[in-house]
């Protein structure tokens, strides 16, 4: 964040000060939705959620450091009240940006995004100054929170870019324009709210790269039809990247190492490079791909790129995050998010890393699947007995129901539970279990059971 004073944030988002000692006071840290995460010299954004509202919170958020709140309505503490706290973010987002020059990269798709951002960010930080989007901050509130982290020393701003609907990348593009941008997939993430299927996810995602400039770069996933449609809609130049022939930075040689970590050999334009992940899956090679490709349109050579995606880290919780106990028990946390594409890629990497050992998949719903929502879940059921998993426990009613059907139909041999809430799968999944299994555990987020992966994960009394 550039130091601006309360007045002039003021004059640039329209807002009213109230309750204000000093209009002159410099913020001069980021600002926050959450006003736990408040720091000193920032803003504190006041949002209304379908259960929370931020402006009870005002008070907390200025004893806690921050300079005044944005709001839109007075609040008793020193506030910049506007009529929309989210567009007024992204007015001083888009601001910040007119002074100052970063390199402004975004990305897309149905999955992988998160994952992806993550290697690219730990890529480019090893070269120039980096920011990158927090966890999976990628909407219209997570986007500005994430570009006013910036500042003058800022060369790369990777902005991870979630799309619900249409529209809401052009809106996203408008807040922070991008001169590169990524596309890694189309699936069926949203599908409930953007259209009836693929083609018209793909209308949406591809808004990224009509935002780009003629002078700009479109990464584009040559292994995905959809992904490829795009390259009529952008002025950008364009790099394909995949496992294809025909993409200009691909994957050979790929293979899954020790304890199912991804290796495979990086070509590019400037050469060839061994890359060993520390990530599972070998879906994770489009990932890495997506990343070298942005890497090698901003310059660099392929054993720069190699060193900084083996160098790399999981940084976001709840994408096949591994815990061990001490019972030899391995938890794979995968619950952060589940559309099809990735409720597959995750059911392989486990299989692939649990090798003969007994596997046990606790699964939740998967949200916005539309009127197909029943049928995937009931393939997902089929997937988890073809895969020979040893224990399924299907978590809630509905659309898990039919998940639980299928795999018994499939493999009458295998064991398969329902249990009714996460509480209840936590309990099942406990007396369950048995020393030396792999577990995985997976839904869309608002099912919650992340807490069912930190529950199993816990240190054993």
């Amino acid at each position: 964040m550039i130091p601006m004073t309360l007045i002039e944030i003021a004059q640039v988002v329209g807002a009213n000060l109230h309750d204000m000692c000093d209009p002159q006071a410099l913020v001069t840290a980021p600002s926050a939705v959450d006003s736990r995460e408040v720091v000193s010299g920032g803003l504190f954004a006041a949002t209304v959620g379908a259960r929370v509202d931020g402006h009870d919170y005002a008070a907390g958020a200025i004893a806690g450091g921050a300079v005044a709140v944005l709001a839109s309505r007075p609040v008793g503490v020193p506030a910049l009240v506007v009529e929309d706290v989210q567009l007024a973010l992204g007015r001083l987002a888009r601001h910040l940006l007119e002074h100052i020059s970063p390199t402004v990269i975004g990305l897309t798709g149905s999955v992988g995004k998160t994952t992806t951002k993550d290697l690219l960010a730990q890529v480019l930080e090893r070269h120039a100054a980096t920011v990158a989007t927090d966890r999976s901050f990628n909407n219209e509130l997570g986007l500005p929170l994430t570009v006013l982290r910036a500042d003058t020393t800022t060369r790369y701003l990777v902005l991870e870019m979630g799309a619900g609907r249409k529209g809401d990348l052009t809106y996203l593009t408008g807040i922070a324009p991008p001169h590169v941008g990524l596309v890694l997939n189309v699936g069926t993430a949203h599908v409930e709210r953007m259209g009836t299927g693929p083609a018209d996810i793909a209308e949406a995602k591809g808004e990224l790269v009509e935002a780009l400039p003629g002078d700009g770069f479109a990464l584009l996933n040559a292994d995905d039809p959809y992904v490829m449609g795009m390259a009529g809609r952008t002025r950008a130049g364009i790099v394909l990247y995949g496992r294809s022939a025909r993409a200009q930075v691909r994957a050979g040689n790929v293979r899954l190492g020790e304890r199912a970590r991804t290796a495979f050999e990086l070509v590019t334009p400037s050469g060839r490079a061994p890359v060993e992940l520390d990530l599972i899956g070998e879906h994770q090679v489009s990932n890495a791909l997506g990343a070298a490709a942005v890497a090698t349109a901003l310059g660099l050579g392929a054993a720069e790129i190699a060193d900084g995606l083996n160098a790399a880290r999981r940084r976001s919780a709840g994408r096949l995050e591994i815990a061990e106990r001490s019972d030899g028990t391995t938890i794979v946390n995968d619950a952060y998010n589940a559309n099809p594409e990735s409720m597959r890629a995750g059911l392989r990497a486990v299989k692939a890393l649990a090798g003969d050992r007994r596997t046990v998949a606790v699964l939740g719903a998967m949200g916005q699947q539309a009127d197909a929502s029943r049928a995937r879940h009931a393939e997902m059921g089929r997937l988890v007995a073809d895969l020979r998993f040893d224990v399924l426990i299907a978590v809630g009613a509905g659309d898990p129901l039919a998940m639980a059907e299928a795999a018994q139909s499939s493999n009458p041999g295998m064991a398969v539970h329902t249990a009714e809430d996460v509480a209840g799968a936590i309990r099942l999944a406990t007396a369950l279990l048995e020393p030396g299994d792999v577990v995985f555990v997976k839904a869309s987020s608002e099912i919650g059971l992340a807490a069912c992966a930190r529950a199993l994960a816990a240190p054993l009394s």
